[in-house]
């Protein structure tokens, strides 16, 4: 048996005040940490956590329970290996993450730490947020001179520990630099931000050379869907449902249980574990709130980063983000994949959008099964379009589950023969009833279609394969409000398809002064949703799908 006296007084308040925490951290104590007090083949290295402590407080400021109850988990072992090696930290803007974690990875340098060359990392996506957590430790350098300069040398770039010679410093240039790094420590600042892996991989490819390797993930929740923290957060999700911790994550994750929680205060605190102990904290959030009552259109940003509940203005959303996840999965939480029934032979329509063919292009085919909506689609992206770099999407996940439907294409423009050559060489597979398009795109990939003989349905030719949209603007208000049923009542199938998810979730529904609606995107340079806007075609013929249509002109 392991006994903290910190951790147990942690625990016992979390016992009398259920209410004060969510549901992720019972599950930790619950699944991880009294399993682990329990274990007899775990070491905790009480002395150092003390000293830690004392240093801590001494030269910084007292410690919160909540952090001396997690820092206690960093200085247990086993077989001399940190039992946990890495501990996410989620907590809403303002708790203090830089001054939660600034403390300890300072002291990890020290000889009372002990480790040589115990080298810490900071990182981040730009340099205001690895400057913040770097300049903790350097203010208290500064204050603390006199004392400070006979134990460390530091700079504005580097902190040098004179006896185990372990250095602490921020990292804001492109990760291909950084490769190869003998790391103590990794502190991961605003994981939220993060598009793709590649800078997470290189960093983390120098852990291991020097002992005692640990990986410190500081974050509260953000816009990136599909990324990074998301990924992070399913696994952690497993581990705290008390699946295999082989791992060894030790997730500390603050947030709301659900969205009504916001209009009720006391519950404020189960996403910011500092409230009790920062006034400061609680006014400004409340004057937030009550900003946020009075403007709707800082709800978003409220419950991402102060609640770390992401979600959108929901009457403005094309649909939930639970709701989008269902179209990909049978099971959401454990991630278990809709089928895919027999679509040989059967009726299809084919929707077609693409913004300018220098940026996105997307094509699908719509089924409609027993009653099930089924959606497959490819999407081109020009790597050449100025956004591309900026875009918060992890291409270089493609090939991998879940980005199989997309293409990267290093050329000036996507070209237009592709895409239909590809709706083509699938229309032998399936009955296509319609290839659904607006006018501006038709024009732009006409003669491609005229190679293949493919022509256009009019009053003349009813049986024309193509039909364009003559007034795209008014598909929304006709389609929106079956798109928004079946989405609810889970009829829409996508299948595992990042790229599909993020298009959707970057779309809004805008209701006109005429009453109205009409889809636009969320942000309009970064915030693609070529492949929905392409679903939105195909199901404005959905009617062709079910039952024999008759013209009249």
């Amino acid at each position: 048996m392991i006994y903290c006296e910190e951790v147990e007084e942690y625990l016992n308040w979390c016992a009398k005040n259920p209410n004060s925490i969510n549901e992720d951290r019972k599950l930790l104590i619950q699944n991880i940490v009294l399993p682990t007090l329990k274990r007899t083949d775990v070491t905790f290295d009480s002395s150092t956590y003390y000293d830690c402590i004392t240093y801590c407080e001494q030269w910084y400021y007292p410690l919160f329970p909540f952090q001396k109850f997690i820092y206690a988990f960093v200085f247990m072992y086993v077989n001399d290996s940190p039992l946990f090696r890495t501990f996410l930290i989620m907590m809403g803007r303002g708790n203090g993450k830089d001054g939660f974690i600034a403390p300890l990875t300072n002291f990890l340098q020290t000889k009372y730490y002990g480790v040589k060359n115990y080298n810490i990392d900071i990182v981040a996506t730009s340099e205001d947020q690895s400057e913040d957590t770097f300049n903790v430790v350097y203010d208290m350098l500064e204050d603390n001179k006199k004392i400070m300069q006979k134990h460390f040398y530091w700079n504005k770039e580097y902190v040098i520990n004179r006896v185990t010679k372990a250095r602490f410093r921020y990292n804001t240039s492109k990760a291909e630099t950084k490769d190869g790094k003998k790391t103590g420590a990794i502190v991961y600042n605003e994981y939220h931000a993060y598009k793709t892996d590649d800078q997470i991989k290189v960093f983390q490819s120098g852990l291991g050379k020097i002992k005692h390797p640990r990986i410190f993930i500081i974050t509260t929740n953000g816009d990136v869907r599909e990324g990074p923290l998301d990924e992070l957060l399913d696994v952690c999700k497993g581990v705290l449902n008390g699946e295999s911790n082989e791992l060894r994550y030790f997730p500390f994750i603050c947030r709301l249980d659900n969205a009504e929680e916001v209009d009720n205060p006391e519950s404020w605190i189960k996403a910011n574990p500092s409230l009790p102990y920062m006034k400061t904290l609680k006014d400004n959030m409340m004057l937030d709130y009550l900003e946020m009552k009075k403007f709707p259109s800082k709800k978003p940003e409220f419950m991402t980063k102060r609640m770390n509940l992401p979600q959108r203005n929901e009457d403005e959303t094309v649909t939930t983000w639970e709701n989008i996840l269902k179209a990909s999965y049978k099971d959401v939480e454990n991630k278990i994949e809709r089928e895919l029934p027999n679509i040989m032979n059967q009726k299809a329509i084919v929707g077609i959008d693409f913004a300018s063919l220098n940026d996105f292009a997307s094509a699908g085919f719509l089924f409609k099964l027993n009653g099930e909506y089924i959606w497959r689609c490819k999407t081109w992206i020009c790597a050449k379009s100025k956004f591309f770099n900026e875009i918060k999407f992890p291409f270089k996940n493609q090939g991998q589950d879940g980005y199989r439907d997309f293409e990267v294409v290093y050329t000036d423009t996507i070209d237009e023969n592709e895409i239909v050559d590809w709706v083509v060489d699938n229309m032998s597979d399936y009955s296509v009833q319609k290839i659904i398009l607006d006018m501006y795109r038709f024009k732009l990939i006409k003669k491609v279609f005229e190679r293949y003989g493919i022509d256009i349905e009019s009053k003349e030719n009813p049986n024309g394969l193509i039909r364009m949209i003559r007034y795209p603007a008014s598909i929304a208000s006709i389609i929106a409000p079956r798109i928004e049923v079946e989405f609810i009542e889970g009829r829409i199938n996508i299948g595992n398809s990042a790229m599909m998810r993020w298009a959707i979730n970057n779309t809004k529904v805008v209701l006109k002064k005429d009453g109205n609606k009409s889809y636009e995107k969320v942000e309009p340079k970064l915030r693609k949703n070529d492949s929905f806007m392409a679903f939105v075609c195909a199901m404005s013929g959905n009617e062709l799908l079910e039952t024999e249509v008759i013209y009249a002109y």
